[in-house]
This record gives C-alpha cells, structure tokens and sequence, in this order.
C-alpha cells in the first residue's frame, strides 16, 4: 500500500490522501485525516520529472506491454533479489499520465523480472480498471496470466 502511494503522490505530482481500506461506513463520519490532501516536502518539479520518466518506461523502456491504447500509461518496473530462489517482479504504475485516476503497485513474488508479471498484470488492472474491459488485442495477455503458474515446490517451478 505504501508503494502505491507513493506512486499516486507521483501521480499528483506532490500530493497524496493518506491510505485507508475503508472509503465509506453508513452512517459514520470518516476522519478527517482520510479525505485532505497532504503535501510532502519535495519540490512538484521533481515529481513532474519522474512521472515523465515513468511515461517514457512505457513508450520506450521496460515498461512497454503497459501501453494502452488511447491511455497514456507510466510505469517502473523492479526487480527484487531474492536469497531464497527466484527474484520478485514488481511494477508500479498510473494512468492517465495528465489526470491519473489510479494508481498501482504489483508484487509478484518468485516471478523474475519486473516486466514478465508485474507489468502486464499491473497494465490488465489499469485496463479493466479504466475501460471496464479488456480489450480483444489484449486477451492473449490476461489469459497468459490467468494460466501462469510462479509457485515454487521444492526448489523447482511448477508448470
């Protein structure tokens, strides 16, 4: 959650809304703390140079399945080294790149580099997110994963 937080403050270029689980009980008056706005430290400048890096992951980078079509993506991907056998995937991600409507953090543990699952899991939620769907062009990808299979048993990938 934090991750993604952070990725919405880029997103905002320098604001954010501190994270909760719950957005609305009947009947109850949510704190206040849940619905400001706050500001970090950090020059905007700063903020609108990483986004613009972010959106050049997705044009040219790493990042390059998350492109949508009609909705200008910005991602990062990771890679977490792992002692204990396959690295993590991980990718985080707004859209759209100039009136973000969400954000997302992916971690896929045991899945290798941050493009194989992070990004096209992160991109497919973006899609369905945005557009209610997933586009035909598209199905390849959540069918492949839907179908991917990153548990480990016994130090060997299950398929």
């Amino acid at each position: 959650m934090q991750i993604a937080n952070l990725c919405a403050t880029v997103a905002n270029r320098g604001w954010f809304i501190t994270p909760h689980v719950v957005k609305e009980i009947q009947d109850t008056i949510l704190d206040q703390q849940y619905l400001e706005k706050r500001y970090p430290t950090i020059d905007k400048k700063y903020y609108d140079e990483v986004a613009e890096g972010m959106r050049m992951a997705v044009t040219g980078g790493t990042c390059r399945l998350a492109a949508l079509p009609d909705i200008e993506v910005c991602g990062k991907t990771g890679t977490a080294q792992n002692p204990h056998g396959r690295d993590h995937s991980a990718f985080i991600g707004f859209a759209p790149y100039n009136d973000p409507k969400i954000a997302i953090c992916v971690y896929v543990e045991n899945a290798g580099f941050g493009a194989t699952y992070g990004v096209p899991i992160g991109s497919l939620v973006m899609e369905k997110y945005l557009t209610g769907t997933i586009s035909p062009e598209r199905k390849y990808l959540e069918e492949r994963m839907l179908t991917s299979n990153t548990i480990i048993h016994s130090g060997v990938k299950k398929h």
